[in-house]
């Protein structure tokens, strides 16, 4: 059975420390079994984790005439030009062995009479490969297998409950991470370290409207930049197009899988506004699809779901999630279209990361959402971050186990950090969300960025725990990158740069130093851009 660690300071922890309890994280735990590791996680292993809410499935070029090639074709497509074809090579040739790690974990997905995994069609895959789980039940799935196979794992210990403040550095080396009890309750605590493993997701909580859960407010992104790391294309967030309509935060989506099995998007008028935005209509990439969204709805017509036709009376046994969250919202998707909007969904930026997982910092790797290894490019093609998820997963575990092969214990201590965030920081919190939304979302324009940049200062200057400083660095770093990107590309549109530019064919890679340079005031970037 793994060590789990009860509320309260821990006596001890392993001299591999993960941060982060998602897909990424347990995955690299469970792959350096039987060598003992930790966990730090803000909530229960397996809660408060996007992979767990991912309703697709994972990309993996298994069917009869699919290939590896076409995979990373297809990726290479969706990433607008500026994909490490290396790295998307590296992991669609991984995806069928780690796919079977997960079989071998006890991950259901769902099979045809025959045995055969059945394969689905997602937005932008020339073919049908996406291994599910009830159509669209794929994360909660694998999370669920692997929550019991890490409490299976004896070398796994868990330590609960604690949200990562601060990387502990020497020099230009982490030795270790501050955290403190989710709620606040006791001191920081220091966490030594030979080798710190980043899992902690992405940065949705930084928008308005998300479909991420709440602990994905772009934490590791934050800590990693305020420790000096460099960070890889910030500008390059990801708008799901069709989340629910609903006000709830995090706002649920309707998943591709339903544009896949032919379900339409119209407006209020029964219009397909999609088949004048691509030659794809539905299926188009996810940006353009969720600029068409935004559009509908800005100009008054609104914008909903149509899957009377396609799925039907079948949508219950089909795509059982999805049935539910409409049911609560008393809609029958069977018999009425469901609203949708564009809500801050996948984040292909991140911590630089190689293709071990190694950051720019000595004894730091990064895996999952908070990574950016390249393989996603400007536009994240659908299902393939459970995929990047698992492929960095097991290499970041082949490389820190190969690094330090005998364990260590060690003993954490209080640290003298300054409080969490204060209850008198949700509003500013909130005033950050609506900023990113509104002028960091789905269409940017240099005013508008330069205004966010502005409240983001005003933000910083009476900020005081560690938590929301990162938050903030993390904006920061986005709002910049966005600010200095003068053209638009993937994920990044800029109504006042709509074309893609050539010279802008490359990745961003910055560090918090870089994007402070151009946030300054003074800045000739923000006066010319």
């Amino acid at each position: 059975m793994t060590h789990t660690v009860r509320p309260g300071a821990p006596a001890e922890t392993d001299d591999i420390l993960i941060l982060g309890g998602g897909l990424a994280g347990l995955f690299t735990a469970l792959r350096l079994a039987p060598r003992p590791v930790t966990v730090l996680a803000a909530a229960p292993i397996g809660e408060g984790a996007s992979s767990a809410w991912a309703q697709g499935g994972i990309a993996a070029a298994m069917a009869p005439g699919d290939s590896v090639e076409k995979h990373v074709a297809d990726t290479v497509a969706a990433g607008a030009g500026i994909v490490d074809e290396a790295i998307a090579r590296l992991m669609a040739g991984e995806a069928a062995a780690r796919v079977h790690d997960l079989l071998a974990y006890g991950v259901p997905f769902d099979r045809d009479l025959a045995g055969h995994l059945t394969l689905s069609r997602e937005a932008a895959h020339s073919e049908r490969r996406i291994v599910h789980v009830r159509g669209d039940m794929a994360g909660a799935a694998i999370m669920a297998a692997l929550v019991a196979a890490v409490h299976r794992t004896a070398s796994i210990r868990l330590v609960e409950g604690y949200v990562g403040e601060r990387l502990v550095t020497e020099g230009s080396r982490v030795t270790g991470i501050v955290a403190r009890r989710r709620e606040g309750a006791g001191p920081a605590m220091r966490f030594p370290a030979q080798a710190v493993v980043l899992a902690v997701g992405g940065i949705g909580h930084l928008y308005e409207v998300t479909t991420n859960p709440v602990e994905s407010e772009g934490s590791g992104l934050g800590m990693a930049a305020r420790a000096g790391a460099v960070i890889a294309d910030p500008e390059f967030v990801q708008f799901h197009p069709t989340a629910f309509a609903f006000g709830r935060d995090p706002a649920p989506l309707a998943t591709e899988a339903l544009r896949g099995e032919g379900a339409t998007l119209i407006n209020r008028s029964g219009e397909r506004f999609m088949l004048k935005a691509h030659p794809l209509a539905e299926l188009a990439p996810r940006d353009i699809v969720a600029r068409a969204v935004h559009a509908e709805i800005a100009a008054g017509r609104g914008a909903f779901l149509d899957c009377r036709t396609a799925i039907g009376e079948r949508f219950a046994e089909e795509f059982p999630t999805v049935y539910g969250y409409c049911r609560a919202a008393e809609i029958d998707p069977a018999l009425e279209p469901i609203p949708v909007a564009p809500a801050a969904h996948f984040h292909m930026g991140g911590v630089l990361a190689d293709r071990h997982g190694r950051t720019s910092l000595d004894g730091l790797w990064a895996c999952g959402e908070c990574a950016s290894t390249g393989a996603h490019g400007a536009n994240r093609l659908a299902s393939n971050s459970l995929l990047e998820a698992i492929v960095f997963g097991a290499r970041v575990a082949a490389d820190v186990g190969k690094r330090f092969p005998s364990a260590v214990v060690m003993a954490p201590v209080a640290a003298d950090e300054v409080g969490s965030r204060a209850a008198s920081e949700e509003e500013e919190v909130t005033l950050l969300r609506r900023t990113m939304s509104a002028e960091v979302g789905v269409i940017r324009a240099r005013a508008g960025l330069v205004d966010a940049l502005a409240t983001i200062a005003r933000l910083e200057k009476r900020a005081r725990a560690p938590r929301f400083r990162n938050m903030l660095a993390t904006a920061k770093l986005v709002a910049t990158a966005a600010l200095a990107r003068t053209e638009s590309r993937g994920g990044h549109y800029r109504a006042d740069f709509p074309d893609a530019d050539p010279a802008w064919q490359h990745r961003t890679l910055m560090t918090l130093a870089d994007a402070e340079r151009i946030a300054s005031p003074d800045r000739s970037l923000i006066a010319a851009t």
